[in-house]
């Protein structure tokens, strides 16, 4: 009855051959699934948007024009031979270090910082979309508020933020297909004669700098700092035409480039941006570190508008020099506008808060405190029912593998961590790439790139598990069968990245953006669960050929 439950060698060969296939097929779909459910990814809000409270007073300025420099990292920008005017600016104005969240892409970029709200709740695109794709802001924002508030508004610059900012916000606007030095020319020609006419609210894009990043060598090239000085040049067209003691200019940026050009994830280098206010309303000096979500809500003060109703930063009225209309008016307006946005996302959410721990006129901190006390609550009841499965299936593994001989078990897994430590030493050490999106130029560059360094690192740990078992001198199905245990030993140990990630993000994004770092490694795992169930055959085929040939010319002697 004991052999009735032993597979054969042939079974053991048709089960691993079968598992291979299941996992290449499984691990496609599950990569696929979770880029498609970053891209799709909504807030919570996008269907019960909280409402906007009434307009602050009158403005404190002329105008405000928001120049976007796209892409500029904090470094560059404080590099007066590079961007002198941009220094000029930051000595007369006030000027901080400003900081942001993943996903470091320019769409979520742009909506952070026009309305005030993190990545998980704007609902705006968590990654960017080609302009077909874009969808309008459906939460409040700076240009629906200055609409309201009766103000007239331009934008010129790239044509993403034709699809982004509802257009009905808009009284003038010029949109381009263009990244480079060419389109901003023609940006701010567009924008040069608006500065003397009737607009209260004007946001100046200035893309080349990215474009550098991107195409023409990252922050590593000269052509950075050349398109970073462009940049400056154009900047000091746009001061020329301001006053001021009358205008307000705001210069900041919506994420920085890791070293070799690129952007989208965790590194501080990426999520570290600079912020200069100068001109009316503004007291000189230096702040320290303020949030990107701060810029929205401090315009809107500055403007007289309602706060974003979606805002989670905070006006910066210690480097404001508001009229005591507006000061006074600011403590109501805050508490409404972060009790209502409090009660709608705890709703949308299922973690509603009861309005008696809900606190009267308390700092934005405490309101954000209870929202993500709301958000880890939900969390915690996800993530608990996740590790227990985890740690069930973590247990039914071992229980199997044990039954497995020790130098076997120990050749077969010592040789997988061997072909996995391989790659990450050519991705992390040799290629220095961020576990992040940030360095990924495209999808098939980065199926390439794991198909070609795993799959040199698989057949390294292949052979190491073969002589180490000796597995060439067996007979051809005992000799398949120890490469298929060692492709087993590698499965598994992708499994573990994937197993965390499940636990922290469940299987694809829903109501909240993932931990990032975990959800990449995750992915990359997956995409090299693909690549070892594709090379596994091969290897078993390889060693099938290999042994036959043994023990044939064995057998002849």
């Amino acid at each position: 009855m004991k052999n009735f439950f032993r597979p054969t060698a042939g079974q053991k060969i048709i089960s691993g051959l079968v598992t291979c296939l299941i996992l290449a097929i499984a691990s496609y779909f599950l990569a696929t699934a979770m880029i498609d459910s970053l891209y799709s990814y909504r807030s919570p809000l996008r269907e019960t948007p909280p409402q906007p409270g009434t307009s602050l007073g009158q403005p404190s300025t002329r105008r405000v024009v928001f120049v976007l420099i796209d892409g500029l990292r904090y470094d560059t920008s404080l590099n007066t031979s590079i961007m002198p005017v941009l220094d000029m600016v930051r000595q007369q104005g006030a000027s901080a270090t400003m900081h942001s969240r993943p996903p470091s892409y320019s769409e979520p970029g742009y909506t952070t910082l026009l309305t005030g709200a993190w990545p998980n709740l704007n609902d705006g695109p968590a990654i960017n979309l080609d302009y077909a794709e874009i969808p309008t802001w459906t939460q409040d924002n700076i240009f629906s508020a200055a609409k309201r508030a009766g103000l007239s508004t331009a934008v010129s610059g790239y044509d993403w933020f034709e699809k982004l900012i509802p257009q009905d916000a808009v009284s003038a606007s010029f949109y381009t297909p263009g990244e480079d030095q060419n389109a901003d020319r023609a940006v701010v020609n567009a924008a040069l004669p608006w500065l003397g006419q009737d607009y209260q609210l004007m946001l100046i894009h200035i893309d080349q700098v990215d474009y550098a990043g991107h195409h023409e060598g990252g922050p590593r090239s000269p052509n950075w700092n050349a398109a970073a000085a462009r940049a400056d040049a154009l900047l000091g067209e746009i001061v020329s035409k301001l006053d001021l003691t009358q205008d307000t200019l705001l210069v900041a940026s919506d994420h920085g480039h890791i070293d070799a050009g690129g952007h989208g994830g965790i590194e501080p280098v990426v999520l570290t941006e600079p912020f200069v206010l100068a001109g009316k309303g503004v007291k000189p000096g230096k702040y320290g570190d303020v949030q990107m979500v701060d810029v929205a809500p401090t315009l809107a003060a500055l403007l007289g508008t309602n706060l974003p109703a979606d805002a989670q930063g905070q006006p910066l009225v210690d480097l404001l020099d508001l009229p005591a209309a507006i000061t006074a008016a600011l403590p109501g307006a805050i508490a409404a506008q972060q009790t209502a946005l409090l009660e709608d996302y705890t709703q949308a959410i299922g973690r509603p808060i009861p309005p008696a721990e809900i606190p009267q006129e308390a700092s934005v901190a405490a309101y954000q405190d209870l929202l993500q006390s709301a958000v880890d609550s939900r969390l915690y009841l996800e993530r608990g029912s996740r590790w227990a499965a985890v740690g069930f299936l973590l247990l039914l593994v071992v229980g199997i593998i044990t039954r497995i001989k020790p130098r076997v078990l120990a050749w077969n897994f010592g040789a997988a961590a061997l072909a996995i430590g391989l790659f990450h030493l050519r991705y992390a050490l040799i290629d220095g790439h961020p576990y992040s999106l940030s360095w990924v130029p495209g999808q098939m560059d980065l199926i390439l790139y794991v198909a070609i360094t795993a799959g040199f690192s698989l057949v390294v740990g292949w052979l190491v598990a073969m002589l180490g078992l000796r597995g060439f001198r067996l007979p051809p199905r005992d000799g398949v069968i120890s490469a298929l245990g060692y492709i087993m030993a590698v499965f598994l140990l992708l499994a573990l990245p994937v197993s965390i990630s499940y636990a922290l993000n469940g299987l694809t994004i829903t109501w909240v953006l993932p931990d990032f770092l975990s959800y990449f490694i995750a992915f990359l795992s997956l995409l090299m669960v693909l690549i070892t169930a594709v090379v596994g055959l091969a290897l078993a085929g390889i060693t099938g050929i290999i042994t036959r040939v043994i023990s044939s010319r064995n057998s002849e002697e």
